[in-house]
């Protein structure tokens, strides 16, 4: 895995946040979110249309409405993590509510002899959820979380007092670590350098007792509004402006212990609890056409701008570290390092524009859409990682900001890549009933990682519609590979967990056309 350099951090104030490269896969990495309908198929519906999730993916497959519909899709997800972290293996399990597309269509009347007409959509849908649990921890006789702190400090070139005091630049990181004598300068062969307490444990050959355990809630919404037109013919247009919204919280608990019987080592353990919330709005834009070069076979091509967003990062730390020899216990929370508040950082975030191109067989596909057989389906999506970028909200941003941004954004382009997803999936109408299945594959996002990062889904579900009522349920297994770093050093290479995640979701939609 290529490293990433602590280095490209520049603390700006007392309040500031460090934001990190992988917020840009929190708010982009993720499966199609749709209604249960779509999630049996697989998530396709880049040229399917006729259902509220077009406005999240292809507007203009709102264009297939004839007809007003209300659409109600909640849904239950269950989380099952399993972690590998140096040759140690854990699992958690973490359950909770979720939403698909739900809102409402309006169809306009057709509005000229050629048989063209219109619609217009407003939904409201959970694009990705945070709820999930992260536990993993080993032995690791190779580094240590205070070497993270002790590298942070020596880059700050400030003396102990100019960070020990209530308006410090590294609040929440190395401030706490000097505070509780984590990490402390000395002196060899006239040099002075910094050294955290658990290094002496590493410097007799034996091993630290590391232990993550990272809680994460809430969601990535999205209020979509929609509109398409369709010519009556071959051509449908479409567009949508979306206002997403971050609510996300993060606990992550990390502790140290010394596993060696030897009391005159210097070190014990330490904790360090990291609260971190994230909140804001934004604003993206969606533009789609679905060409019917027959009647039975669609093609469909829509761009998604990146999401503009405004975010406030709020956080707030707590460190406790016991030594030995001599005995020494002490806590401390960051907001002895910020004026006895919660940090808060207000920046301007934007997250990777996208491309879908899909195509369709609609079986006898015919005006009476009682009369549709069913379909099959493809989406090919790319989606453009490595081109998120972070800014600051201020009118005047200072030379420090503006470097820091630049900075960061340049690890983001050399971090992550431009990939591919896939979706395919199809329906079947016997009379009423409905049968559906599907797949996607999500590729990996990074440029280069540790272990193999990809999401793959599973899906399949039942549909009943009868005289304007409609009812949906479907079941998707996602399975995903990814990694965790815990901490980062430029002087060492970095260790990290495996994590395996599965998520079974269970989705159901409730409709009626009016």
């Amino acid at each position: 895995m290529k490293k990433i350099y602590l280095s490209f951090i520049v603390f700006i104030s007392a309040k500031a946040m460090a934001q990190v490269p992988e917020d840009i896969i929190r708010y982009s990495w993720y499966p199609q979110n749709a209604t249960a309908r779509i999630l049996g198929a697989g998530g396709v519906m880049g040229s399917v249309g006729g259902d509220l999730t077009a406005g999240f993916v292809n507007p203009a497959g709102i264009g297939f409405y004839h007809t007003n519909e209300a659409t109600l899709s909640p849904g239950f997800v269950m989380n099952t993590s399993k972690t590998a972290y140096r040759g140690t293996a854990m699992k958690d399990t973490k359950n909770g509510f979720a939403i698909g597309p739900s809102g409402v269509v309006i169809a306009l009347p057709k509005n000229d002899s050629r048989n063209r007409s219109s619609a217009f959509a407003i939904a409201i849908t959970q694009s990705n959820s945070f709820d999930n649990i992260i536990h993993y921890g080993g032995l690791n006789n190779y580094s240590s979380y205070s070497q993270q702190f002790a590298e942070e400090f020596s880059s700050l070139n400030k003396s102990i007092d100019d960070v020990l005091n209530s308006n410090s630049v590294a609040p929440y990181t190395a401030a706490p670590a000097l505070y509780t004598y984590l990490i402390d300068t000395i002196t060899i062969g006239g040099s002075t350098i910094v050294k955290g307490a658990p290094e002496y444990v590493l410097d007799q050959g034996k091993a630290l007792q590391q232990d993550m355990l990272k809680t994460t809630k809430g969601g990535l919404y999205e209020l979509n509004l929609a509109y398409a037109m369709n010519d009556g013919a071959k051509w449908l247009w479409g567009g949508s402006i979306g206002i997403p919204i971050i609510n996300y919280e993060s606990n992550s608990l990390f502790t140290e212990t010394d596993t060696s019987s030897d009391h005159a080592n210097h070190f014990s353990s330490f904790s360090y609890n990291d609260n971190f919330t994230t909140k804001g709005a934004g604003l993206n834009g969606r533009l789609g056409i679905i060409y019917r070069p027959r009647e039975y076979f669609r093609l469909g091509l829509a761009v998604h701008t990146p999401s503009y967003f405004m975010l406030t990062d709020s956080r707030e730390t707590m460190m406790t570290t016991s030594l030995e020899n001599p005995l020494f216990n002490a806590t401390v929370s960051s907001k002895m390092f910020a004026n006895n508040q919660r940090g808060e950082a207000k920046y301007i975030q934007s997250s990777a524009w996208r491309a879908i191109l899909s195509a369709s067989y609609v079986f006898r596909e015919i005006e009476d859409v009682t009369k549709q057989r069913g379909f099959i389906s493809a989406d090919l999506e790319y989606v453009n990682y490595k081109g998120s970028k972070f800014s600051s909200n201020a009118d005047q941003p200072t030379d420090d900001q503006t470097a820091y941004y630049k900075q960061l954004n340049g690890v983001i382009k050399n971090y992550y890549k431009g990939n591919i997803n896939f979706r395919l999936g199809g329906e079947l109408k016997f009379n009423t009933i409905m049968v559906r299945a599907g797949m996607g594959y999500y590729g990996n996002p990074y440029s280069a990682a540790p272990s193999k990062a990809n999401k793959m889904t599973l899906s399949g579900g039942l549909g009943y519609r009868n005289k304007g009522f409609f009812t949906d349920i479907s079941y998707v297994y996602l399975m995903s590979n990814d990694f965790d770093v815990p901490y980062r050093l430029s002087g060492a290479l970095n260790t990290y967990a495996s994590i395996k995640q599965t998520r079974g979701n269970i989705a159901v939609t409730a409709g009626v056309k009016f």
